[in-house]
């Protein structure tokens, strides 16, 4: 069972700790419900250079200044963007908890976003650009986003374009940051072996002072979707492939099925169908998977492998069958039962990781106001039937609302 504190200042930024005393790591980050979707047109990939630019300088501090803060007493800084959130976040030894967590507070609230550090990052950020394009297993997987979900910000690559991150100025930080941050929709996590009291305090010392700032979340809801069939020629020496469509949202009944239909489908295990079907049967790829993500309005799943380009149709017709099979056959008792063990089994390793850990935490209380102690999930996976399965892959996996997208050698 999880326990977890959580503690909310006047301000409205929460604090989630959980204390676990045989660490001696202290991870901790802040995690604010801001991500791509949430810019404007004219503003994709702002969201990921404002995380660049964290780093590069604020009000007290330069950025080698920042960098070394950490670093020189052996501890970790680092930060993420996703299509709905921003988190900076770090890891170092217990006695040096307070000294992470001023800094965290410094970038995440007092970032100046010096015009030269701008120029600098805009480089660095074109050539992640340019390496991005460079790995055609991954880019695919982000335009594949772009073909599920055209003509909305969820479809926009994280990254931004040439043109949007080649024009990026110093104000378009501060309108983004000013439009976007609300001291309600962010919170600090943190996992280390510190008494939940002590944590408050350096929170009320560090966090306090900043004004409360509340903003409306206003996403557009993702609405009007269409299968599309897209192969794509490039320079590569490989065939690679993305299937899959929307599916449930974050706060669906039918997530945590639907998320162990995709494990037995295409999970971590190599006794996922797929892995057997497809590569210890056919020998036809060296890497197949299914994914499932989920947003507060929607879902997108999907399965991507790599073949050779005469392998290509072949390789879809296997993976189009699997699904087919999920369809029309329940899961024998011993099946279901496996598939469950499993899940649970994987969820439960997860936990074990405390960085993963303190980031779920700071996700759920913004996504859900409230962290799942795992026996919960566990009752909820240990009551799905077979039946519960096959109705939500003919609601999910129907072939005629999946998108196919392909990168071919030319």
């Amino acid at each position: 069972m999880l326990d977890y504190h959580i503690h909310t200042l006047s301000n409205g930024i929460r604090i989630i700790h959980k204390q676990v005393s045989h660490t001696k790591i202290a991870h901790s980050g802040f995690i604010m419900d801001i991500g791509s979707r949430d810019e404007l047109p004219q503003e994709q990939g702002l969201a990921h250079f404002w995380e660049h630019m964290a780093f590069k300088g604020t009000a007290k501090r330069k950025s080698f200044h920042i960098i070394n803060s950490l670093e020189s007493v052996g501890g970790e800084l680092n930060a993420y963007t996703t299509k709905e959130k921003i988190c900076f976040y770090s890891s170092v030894l217990d006695k040096h908890f307070e000294r992470s967590f001023e800094l965290l507070t410094d970038i995440t609230f007092q970032s100046i976003f010096p015009e030269k550090e701008i120029e600098k990052e805009r480089g660095v950020i074109l050539e992640e650009m340019a390496m991005y394009l460079d790995t055609p297993e991954e880019a695919i997987v982000d335009e594949f986003d772009n073909v599920v979900f055209s003509n909305h910000s969820l479809g926009n690559n994280i990254l931004g374009t040439k043109e949007s991150v080649s024009g990026f100025q110093k104000q378009d930080f501060l309108n983004f940051i000013d439009r976007n941050l609300s001291t309600n929709a962010l919170a600090f996590c943190s996992v280390s072996n510190w008494p939940f009291e002590k944590v408050v305090k350096l929170a009320e010392k560090y966090l306090s002072h900043i004004p409360t700032i509340t903003k409306q979340l206003d996403r557009t809801p993702f609405l009007k979707y269409e299968p599309k069939a897209i192969t794509l020629e490039k320079s590569i020496s490989q065939a690679h492939c993305v299937i899959g469509c929307p599916a449930y949202a974050l706060a669906a009944e039918r997530r945590i099925p639907f998320f162990m239909l995709v494990n037995i489908l295409g999970g971590p295990g190599m006794n996922s169908r797929l892995n057997l079907a497809v590569r210890e049967k056919h020998g036809l790829v060296y890497t197949i998977d299914a994914n499932y993500s989920t947003y507060i309005d929607t879902g997108l799943f999907s399965i991507y492998f790599g073949t050779e380009k005469k392998q290509l149709k072949r390789t879809t017709s296997l993976v189009l069958k699997e699904m087919k099979k999920l369809r029309e056959k329940p899961l024998g008792s011993l099946q279901l039962h496996t598939a469950k063990e499993q899940l649970m089994g994987q969820l439960a390793m997860a936990e074990e990781s405390n960085m993963g850990l303190m980031m779920m935490m700071g996700k759920s209380i913004l996504d859900q106001n409230k962290v799942e102690p795992l026996n919960e999930i566990f009752d909820k996976i240990k009551s799905i039937k077979a039946g519960d399965l096959v109705d939500i892959a003919n609601d999910v996996l129907r072939e005629d609302q999946l998108s196919f997208l392909n990168y071919v050698p030319n």
